[in-house]
């Protein structure tokens, strides 16, 4: 056991030699191993140079994932979370660095390579530069809401055919039809229900004030309570539904340049308010109260109308707004009531009156909320509550007066009383992203409640009360994408459902924008567009759906030295119109079987810079349209519809005189009309023809007399204007009675004239009226 203990020692002894050995060799081979790795290190790191820095945008912002790299190399970096990027290259002298970003325009820059290099590189949002592609077909812009400006709320004032009126002053714009009997946008063809009205992003129902029998009414809203107010006869956005022709949209001011108060008196009325700026300048209230009396206007110019009482109101309005964190609320509430009462002739009995008295209580109320929630994402929430009371009395008289005993026919139902109550709620949200330059994603939801309550009676105690409630549920989804300066796109989607008709639709909506070297662009739009049928034809025996439109624009537009210059052609389908098949609009005769088409082109010119102190538009507009829906008996030409329409609106501010003239001319070609009549349950066309054409001609002066004086403490205009001052014999259409009588529906009267004085204290506006040529 001892030797094999010995044999086993003597063995290890030599392998621990052994190895002992073979590690000295190898420490002495690594030892210059290791220096000649260190030389070839030296030597390569001659040749090699460090680029670092940070890539942020034009607010220092850092930029992350931003692609670096050494044109035609392989070298390069991408930057981190705070922008930072770091590589080596062995290029040397002059090169090329390149950088860029989804969302941001390339960079590119020539560097000088030798050594350790630091260079912190800025990007531009793509769309940053004034000559960004804008998005527009379809719609025309005033304010501040867009770059491609063609109107601003100024301009709405004192164009001389407007009274002030935003639809009005629209209407001087290619694609509204000049209308006169109804309230209300007429648009490519659509019915004044197919244009909708939003503030704040929120719908405003009853925008317009009670309607008389054949005679338009003004909106409710002062135009000077936005900051910029868009115009869209078609192709718009998916943010917005319920509207198959067109939708008008108003954006309140934010918070005033500093406190003030207001008085205005005029033939019309007579109002004041106060607008208070908090110290800190981050939060505002204000209120206004109106008053108006149409006896001295009447007096001065007579209506065609016998008006037992003359058109009178009062209004409220209050608001108040403050600043968050990042973003702003703003609420405004409006409270009107207003009376009036007139005789007409009664169209079926001959020397009869309908003596009609009208009251209405509306009120409207609006709060939102915007947020920048950082990160790119921006919030936006709000609703809007109103509601509407009608009450309208209407009594058969004879020629002396007195009251006409309607128990028996022909005279039933002549005499009666109507209330109608209307309760309406809506309410959005929106999150937006941004994802790059001008590039963004916003989706969200939205909710429309409306109760409305008609109680219809007879002196025979024979009652029709119609309930209706309604509740409608959008989402919306859309992306801005600028893939270029020149070249972007907007694509979204809609899907809403009805409560009332148990019933879905889902509205893909796509445009198209493409800006060329000479600035000019061109732009493409494609949607579909559905609505609840009008609620008067509600609720029906059968089972109903939405109305459908189809919309396609192609639009080139030019925006250049204070010049503007546009056309626009489209195509609109309708698909799914009320029709009423059987006798006289039984419930069980109304169907969705009607349809239609509206195709044209339209032409907008305005030069602001051409002749010093002058500007001037001019708006044409050519529609062919069509449509089978409520009782016509095949597709026909409607009614509210001119083939031909034109505008032209002239403005000069003269210094020297401290004054503004103002001028507009419109034109329509005359508009068809129908004696359309029940045959038997069957509808059929007795007799039909155009119209003489439209022809109004207004002229306005505003006089501005604290022009040049320093240190104003306040503003005063001077406005008067006089409406068709050539006197046209304007013809809007015919009415017919059952036996076929035709009746000439004209305007109140030939002629409107409208002084009045208007002042700001606390706040002077001349450098406002003067470098917008007021």
């Amino acid at each position: 056991m001892a030797g094999s203990y010995a044999k086993y020692s003597i063995k290890n002894y030599f392998v621990y030699i052994l190895n002992y050995f073979i590690f000295a060799i190898n420490l002495l081979f690594m030892k210059w191993f290791l220096l000649a790795i260190l030389i070839f290190i030296q030597l390569v790191s001659n040749g090699q140079a460090t680029i670092s820095g940070k890539v942020t945008d034009n607010k220092k912002n850092p930029l992350s994932s931003a692609s670096i790299a050494i044109e035609n190399s392989y070298d390069g970096a991408t930057t981190d979370s705070l922008g930072n990027y770091h590589f080596t290259t062995f290029d040397t002298g002059k090169q090329i660095i390149t950088v860029s970003l989804i969302g941001y325009e390339p960079y590119t820059d020539t560097i000088i390579i030798n050594g350790i290099i630091e260079k912190n590189i800025e990007l531009k949002l793509i769309g940053q530069t004034l000559d960004a592609v804008v998005i527009s077909a379809g719609s025309f812009a005033a304010g501040d809401v867009s770059r491609s400006t063609e109107l601003s709320n100024l301009d709405i004032v004192t164009t001389a055919s407007a009274n002030g009126d935003i639809t009005s002053a629209i209407k001087t714009l290619p694609g509204a039809q000049q209308v006169g009997e109804n309230e209300g946008l007429f648009v490519r063809g659509g019915t004044a229900n197919e244009t909708k009205y939003f503030i704040d992003g929120t719908l405003v129902n009853n925008f317009y004030y009670t309607s008389e029998p054949n005679q338009a009414t003004r909106g409710r809203f002062n135009p000077f309570l936005f900051k910029g107010t868009v115009f869209s006869s078609g192709g718009y956005s998916a943010l917005y539904g319920q509207a198959l022709s067109s939708v008008l949209l108003m954006e309140s001011i934010d918070l005033p340049d500093r406190t003030s108060a207001s008085l205005s008196v005029s033939v019309l009325s007579l109002g004041g308010g106060i607008q208070k700026l908090s110290k800190n300048k981050r939060s505002s209230w204000g209120v206004t109260y109106g008053y108006s009396n149409l006896d001295l206007a009447f007096a001065i110019v007579k209506q065609k109308m016998e008006y037992t009482k003359p058109p009178k109101g009062q209004e409220l309005d209050a608001n108040f707004r403050f600043k968050t964190k990042n973003g702003m609320v703003k609420y405004y509430g409006y409270l009107s009531s207003t009376a009036l009462g007139f005789k007409y002739p009664e169209i079926e009995f001959e020397k009869m009156l309908n003596w009609l008295k009208m009251k209405n209580l509306n009120t409207y109320h609006n709060i939102s909320w915007k947020e920048n929630l950082g990160s790119g994402w921006k919030m936006r929430l709000g609703g809007s509550y109103s509601y509407n009371h009608d009450n309208i009395s209407s009594e058969l008289q004879n020629d002396n007066g007195d009251p006409v005993n309607t128990q028996n026919p022909p005279y039933s139902n002549r005499t009666f009383h109507l209330e109608k109550n209307g309760d309406y709620i809506n309410g959005k949200w929106l999150l937006e992203k941004n994802i790059g330059g001008l590039s963004a994603l916003r989706f969200g939801n939205e909710y429309n409640y409306s109760n409305e309550v008609n109680d219809f009676k007879t002196p025979n105690d024979n009652s029709n009360k119609l309930k209706l409630k309604e509740n409608l549920f959008s989402t919306f989804a859309e992306a801005d994408i600028y893939l270029t300066n020149k070249l972007a796109a907007r694509a979204g989607i809609r899907t809403e459902h009805s409560q009332l008709f148990d019933k879905w639709n889902v509205a893909p909506r796509i445009s198209l924008a493409y800006k060329f070297p000479d600035k000019g662009q061109a732009s493409f739009a494609y949607g579909l567009y559905f609505q609840n049928p009008d609620s008067k034809y509600l609720p029906s025996l059968n089972s109903l759906h939405f109305e459908k439109a189809t919309h396609y624009i192609l639009q080139y537009q030019k925006i250049a030295n204070k010049r503007v210059a546009r056309a626009e052609i489209f195509y609109k389908k309708y698909d799914d119109l009320i029709k009423a098949s059987g006798s006289n609009y039984s419930l069980n005769a109304i169907n969705n079987k009607g349809f239609g088409d509206a195709k044209g082109i339209e032409i907008f010119w305005r030069d602001k810079k051409s002749i010093k102190n002058f500007d001037y538009w001019i708006s044409y507009s050519y529609l062919d349209t069509k449509r089978d829906f409520l009782n016509y008996p095949y597709a026909i030409t409607p009614p509210f519809s001119a083939k031909h329409t034109a505008s032209l609106v002239l403005k000069s501010f003269v210094l020297p005189l401290k004054t503004q003239f103002n001028a507009s001319y419109t034109f329509a070609s005359g508009r068809p009309y129908y004696d359309i009549y029940d045959d038997a349950g069957t509808y059929k066309i007795r007799q039909q023809g155009v119209a003489k054409s439209y022809n109004d001609l207004s002229l306005s002066i505003n006089y501005l007399p604290g022009i040049g004086k320093k240190d104003a403490k306040s503003f005063g205009v001077w406005v008067f204007s006089v409406s068709n001052v050539l006197g046209f014999d304007n013809i809007y259409t015919y009415n017919f009675s059952s036996s076929g009588k035709r009746v000439a529906v004209l305007p109140p009267s030939r002629r409107f004239l409208f002084l009045g004085y208007f002042v700001s204290f606390g706040i002077d506006r001349t450098e406002d009226a003067i470098d917008s040529h007021l």
